[in-house]
């Protein structure tokens, strides 16, 4: 598929966040989900129990076993995104396995066994869930891309283009 003549495949899909370690940094790169159908084979979304009303039998989402499911599946949901996401990272996880999912909600654990602070995992988080969302300041950007229109390309030079002051060995440069 191409549109405008650009195949979306080629362009990057990964974000990226760089955390200071003194004079090293670690790297994360977050790449978005195309959808959620692994997932779901693994986890599939909690029905609510049904109740008798005068209308006759309608789903209870107010019935507290119902909203416990739900709550546990949000985690494991979340928890998933970020496992997944990051995998273009490189993660060696210590407790939260990609094939088990009773260990995805362990992976803030392991950041946080590995050294990083509540603030770093956030902004660990903050990336996983930029590169899965589409939100205004993105779009924003791509119109503004767009409006300006192809830009031409910045003609290569062979070097400088002015004459410098000086030379290392001390001898003005001659134009």
């Amino acid at each position: 598929m191409k549109i405008a003549g650009v195949d979306p495949a080629t362009l990057s899909p990964e974000y990226t966040l760089v955390l200071p370690r003194g004079e090293d940094v670690i790297v994360f790169k977050a790449r978005g989900l195309p959808d959620f159908d692994e997932f779901h084979k693994f986890v599939p979304e909690p029905i609510p129990p049904k109740k008798m009303t005068r209308d006759g039998l309608v789903a209870d989402a107010n019935n507290l076993d119902y909203k416990n499911d739900m709550e546990i599946y949000a985690k494991r949901r979340l928890a998933y995104m970020v496992i997944k996401s990051l995998e273009p990272t490189g993660i060696e996880w210590e407790t939260a396995k990609p094939e088990d999912p009773g260990s995805w909600t362990k992976w803030e654990d392991d950041f946080k066994a590995a050294g990083f602070t509540q603030i770093e995992i956030g902004r660990i988080t903050g990336l996983v869930l930029e590169a899965n969302c589409l939100d205004e300041a993105k779009l924003k950007q791509a119109r503004e891309v767009f409006l300006r229109g192809p830009q031409p390309a910045s003609e290569g030079t062979d070097g400088l283009t002015i004459e410098p002051a000086s030379t290392p060995s001390g001898d003005l440069a001659q134009g």
